[in-house]
């Protein structure tokens, strides 16, 4: 079974919980895991740059966080900050039918992808982690940008 909870602590961005649970719900099932209880945070800048400072030790705001929780094989549980500060700014720097709804989609996703064990710290995992979330977004009717280098 997933489980998803959502806690919307912004204020700055509408967006649909159920569309959010269906990308995660999508990433999960890209990487074959079928139970798994997820939190979901939609924050500002100013909350993720706490958390990455705490918790990561990067003195900076970043675009988005995943925490895994537990290394169970029949449970995975996780933790995905998302701040939608940094989804405006980067969807405005796209354009085009690119917006922060897709941003924060497209975050939410490179989280999930992260908890069920894709990376990106490598070029080869890079090609692999974009065609991933290409995938999702396109089972959700969504299409990349071509300039889109979240990461």
């Amino acid at each position: 079974m997933l489980e998803i909870a959502i806690a919307n602590e912004q204020n700055r961005v509408e967006i649909s919980e159920e569309e959010l649970r269906r990308a995660v719900e999508t990433a999960l099932r890209l990487g074959k895991v079928a139970d798994a209880e997820i939190s979901l945070a939609l924050v500002d800048d100013a909350t993720i740059h706490e958390i990455n400072r705490t918790y990561l030790q990067h003195d900076y705001p970043t675009d988005v966080i995943s925490f895994p929780l537990s290394e169970s094989a029949d449970l995975l549980e996780g933790e995905i900050v998302v701040s939608t500060d940094t989804a405006a700014r980067e969807a405005e720097k796209i354009g085009g039918s690119w917006g922060v709804r897709e941003e924060i989609l497209l975050y939410f996703i490179h989280g999930t992808l992260h908890l069920v064990g894709f990376d990106d710290h490598q070029e080869a995992d890079v090609a692999a982690m974009r065609q991933a979330e290409a995938e999702v977004l396109e089972a959700m009717g969504i299409s990349l940008p071509r300039t889109t280098e979240n990461g």
